[in-house]
């Protein structure tokens, strides 16, 4: 029997007594409306073979490759794999790969036209310490936002660039230079109408239409109260997890503490939010 219950304070759901194979769309419903409450929720116990998964995931919105090639799987390119070949031939540790998604807080997709709307991993391998994954809440950013903050950034946009600083860099096999990308500070949330604040440290160029000084003041500052007391979730994993994240209203990291000698492996999916042209 299905059951949905919260993990974190205000974020997270988990949801056991299912198997998303044979899944119809009545049962996905309320898997998708506890998406929408939680921000982050994981399905339990699942044994899914790729296409299993991929075909879990489209129900969520279309399926996007990821924009660094070398660590797309080599028959379904939809899928990145994380944690595998981590070692040179030397034996030596490749950090951009063990310490992918540790560098900060941030979110999946702020170099795209549109962001991604979601991002879903499946555990195939996980270590016996450490490894976890952390995440909170932007709307609770949103509400934290001193009144001057809230005025001075209503209708304003960032830019945000693919390879600023860090593993995203190291995975720019091709050094590839791609166009900076605007998208408002303060969204609506287009399913639940509620406000957030969008924000990624570690893509982030400039704030639209303020001068350099003042556009590092304020992403100094939004640095200092992106994560906010409560407002956080962090997933301890177990193989057979289905984890999917809201990029629209939420941030994340990996804590990239697990011992290296030891497998920590996903299998990765962005799903493109969709826009209506009008």
């Amino acid at each position: 029997m299905l059951k949905i219950r919260p993990m974190g304070p205000n974020i997270g759901g988990e949801i056991t007594g299912v198997d998303v194979k044979n899944l119809d769309d009545s049962g996905f419903v309320p898997i998708y409306k506890s998406w929408l409450k939680y921000g982050v929720t994981v399905v339990r116990n699942q044994e899914l073979e790729i296409a299993d998964f991929i075909r879990y995931s489209q129900r969520y919105g279309p399926v996007l490759k990821h924009p660094s090639q070398t660590t797309r799987h080599p028959d379904h390119p939809e899928i990145t794999m994380l944690g595998i070949n981590k070692f040179d031939p030397s034996g030596n540790l490749i950090k951009a790969i063990y310490g992918r998604g540790a560098g900060g807080f941030h979110t999946d997709g702020a170099y795209e036209e549109v962001p991604y709307k979601a991002t879903q991993l499946y555990a195939l391998a996980i270590p016996s310490s450490g490894g976890d994954t952390h995440f909170s809440s932007m709307y609770m950013t949103y509400d934290a936002l001193p009144a001057r903050l809230k005025i001075l950034l209503e209708g304003r946009k960032a830019a945000y660039t693919f390879s600023k600083q860090g593993a995203m860099q190291a995975l720019n096999e091709k050094g590839i230079e791609r166009p900076l990308m605007l998208h408002l500070m303060m969204p609506t949330h287009p399913e639940t109408g509620r406000r957030s604040v969008y924000f990624d440290p570690l893509k982030i160029r400039y704030v639209e239409g303020l001068e350099k000084h003042q556009s590092d003041d304020v992403i100094a500052e939004l640095k200092e109260i992106m994560i906010q007391p409560g407002a956080g979730y962090s997933h301890k994993w177990q193989v057979g997890d289905i984890v999917i994240w809201d990029n629209r209203c939420l941030v994340h990291k990996a804590a990239g503490d697990y011992p290296p000698e030891e497998e920590r492996i996903h299998w990765r999916v962005s799903i493109e939010q969709t826009v209506t042209k009008t």
